[in-house]
């Protein structure tokens, strides 16, 4: 399988869709991203060697560079606008899901899993392995690390997480505040949205929380969230994106076809987002004004999108 990525375009969207190709593992295959142009057309897709899990966590750094994880392998990379693809082993054996691009150039590594364990329950339906961090009887300790741009060290923070529905799930989405002081994340299938505060190193009250008992229906979840330039997180609560405040609350809740979106990323011009299924492995085009469906990706992929981004050109991240 040869690759096609096409020239970087402002509104291309990147998406993250593994190939699954192995029956004893549901999280394996060989890496995959997924071109499309503005229109949603697909223009080209990349195959990836150093992989061997879910590829995600796509973001664009304020060079263009594209980054992606995979979180299970412990692998970091970081894709050019010529196709090539560099792994940054200077991050280290630790779980990273995705990173956050501070304004002085540091970099936000958010730990995807946290502990040695599995709720028996969930480890009774998980068809994947997760492995020990080398040298340790856990899989990571769910915190936030900064790293300055060539990959050395800097601070790690100790940032509380939930665990989810398998009680490992460690700092799996993460959104900075527009003044950078804060970081807004979830452990995803948590009832928690969190929030640390960078600045003074120290966990924030949650800026929204669901507590028992829930009510009839779906347990309510958080998943991905991304922070507008005024400050509005938009959550994903699998069935429906929350708009919240600084104050922790929804001003606006928009439904969205079904349940298991997990993934936003907010388009250029701030008028849409766009969201991923990871059921289903659609990917839909939400106008944020109407709460309208204006397109949508069948990648043929379920269970297997765990990464999109847009590309909106250099000085943008």
């Amino acid at each position: 399988m040869s690759s096609s990525l096409q020239p970087f375009l402002n509104g291309d969207l990147f998406v993250g869709a593994t190939q699954l190709n192995n029956a004893d593992d549901d999280h394996a295959g060989r890496g995959r991203i997924l071109q499309f142009d503005a229109n949603l057309a697909p223009k080209g897709e990349l195959w990836l060697d150093e992989t061997t899990h879910l590829v995600g966590g796509l973001k664009f750094d304020s060079k263009g560079v594209l980054w992606a994880f995979d979180s299970h392998s412990f692998v970091v990379l970081n894709i050019y606008r010529d196709g090539r693809v560099v792994r940054r082993p200077e991050f280290g054996t630790r779980a990273f899901s995705h990173v956050n691009f501070a304004a002085d150039g540091m970099l936000l590594m958010g730990e995807h899993v946290v502990g040695g364990s599995i709720r028996p329950e969930v480890q009774a339906r998980m068809k994947t392995r997760l492995p020990f961090m080398p040298g340790t009887q856990r899989f990571g300790d769910g915190h936030v690390f900064l790293f300055t741009a060539d990959g050395k060290l800097v601070k790690e923070y100790g940032t509380e997480t939930h665990g989810g529905m398998g009680g490992f799930l460690g700092v799996t989405m993460s959104t900075l505040s527009p003044d950078q002081r804060t970081l807004v994340y979830t452990s995803e299938t948590g009832t928690r949205l969190m929030r640390y505060d960078l600045v003074n190193d120290r966990q924030l009250p949650d800026l929204q929380a669901v507590i028992p008992p829930f009510p009839p229906g779906p347990p309510p979840m958080f998943f991905g969230m991304v922070c507008a330039a005024d400050g509005i997180v938009y959550a994903l609560r699998s069935g429906s994106i929350h708009l919240v405040d600084a104050s922790g609350t929804t001003t606006h809740q928009i439904p969205l076809e079904g349940f298991g979106w997990a993934l936003i990323e907010l388009a250029g011009g701030g008028q849409h987002v766009f969201v991923s299924n990871f059921f289903t492995g659609e990917v839909a085009k939400i106008d944020l004004r109407s709460g309208a469906k204006v397109g949508s990706i069948a990648t043929q992929a379920p269970k297997a999108v765990a990464g999109i981004v847009e590309y909106k050109g250099e000085g943008y991240s």
